[in-house]
């Protein structure tokens, strides 16, 4: 695809996330809207997946280490053909595929159940020495939040990476420096982001992680790497695409009410 498609992909993700977190009454807005143009670069340019063929053994593989944005990932799933777009509407219902955080053994194109911050580094750097073993092409892809890497196991997961020389992985931080509590630099500061990446041992690329086009080059960047492992730093605005909800951290966790999600929507389809 070219730029100009990506960018309607993260606003139709966009449109998504809005309708069914208002449909829900609840779910997390922020981080669901300031990774959209990250997830609509992967999902619709980088990586090799097959919608009708979710276990294909050679795919790449992405894990949302941030669990709970996972609106952005059902709507990416939707998008590309992995289960009907209207089972959106199910968000966070009882018995529905589509819980608060992923659940892989309820819906096709998840490859883990994640949640539990601070763990999917860990695992995305299981399957990437798996594959290494296996002699597979595949890359793994982790997403990441910025208050999320305030974990220990982080960095843990980070120094093994590099041990073990894991170049088909490439992980991104999403950081819009933001979380539950307030700004990331009050409640426990974690910059300089990249020189510590770097010092441990990673190949560090930082971006605009709103710009498809900077996505695109970082990714192809990555992908060249031979040796060590990725991290691509993404520069985003929680609530990214709507204006009224940009940079505010009380949209972390609640959900749009009707008349915001419809002027919300009045602003996307402008």
């Amino acid at each position: 695809m070219n730029a100009d498609e990506l960018r309607e992909k993260a606003r139709r993700l966009r449109i998504e996330i809005l309708t069914m977190l208002a449909c829900a009454g609840s779910g997390h807005t922020g981080g669901s809207l300031s990774a959209a143009d990250i997830v609509a670069v992967l999902y619709f340019h980088i990586l090799r997946h097959d919608p009708s063929n979710p276990k294909w053994r050679e795919r790449d593989r992405f894990i949302l280490s941030k669990g709970h944005a996972a609106p952005v990932l059902y709507a990416a799933l939707a998008m590309t053909g992995y289960f009907d777009r209207q089972i959106l509407n199910t968000l966070r219902k009882i018995g529905s595929p589509l819980q608060g955080h992923p659940c892989s053994c309820a819906l096709p194109g998840v490859e883990i159940s994640t949640g539990s911050l601070g763990q999917g580094l860990s695992i995305a750097n299981g399957i990437a020495l798996g594959i290494k073993m296996d002699g597979l092409p595949s890359r793994v892809y982790c997403l990441l939040g910025d208050g999320e890497i305030q974990e220990g196991q982080v960095w843990e997961a980070a120094m093994t990476a590099a041990h073990y020389r894991l170049d088909n992985l490439c992980a991104i931080i999403d950081n819009n420096g933001l979380q539950i509590d307030g700004h990331c630099c009050d409640v426990m500061h974690i910059e300089p982001i990249v020189k510590k990446w770097e010092a441990f041992g990673w190949h560090v690329i930082d971006c605009d992680g709103h710009d498809v086009v900077a996505l695109v080059g970082a990714f192809r960047e990555a992908a060249s790497v031979k040796g060590k492992p990725t991290m691509i730093v993404a520069r985003t605005v929680k609530g990214k695409g709507v204006s009224f909800f940009e940079g505010k951290v009380e949209y972390h966790g609640i959900a749009p009410t009707q008349a915001e999600l419809n002027a919300a929507l009045e602003e996307l389809r402008a």
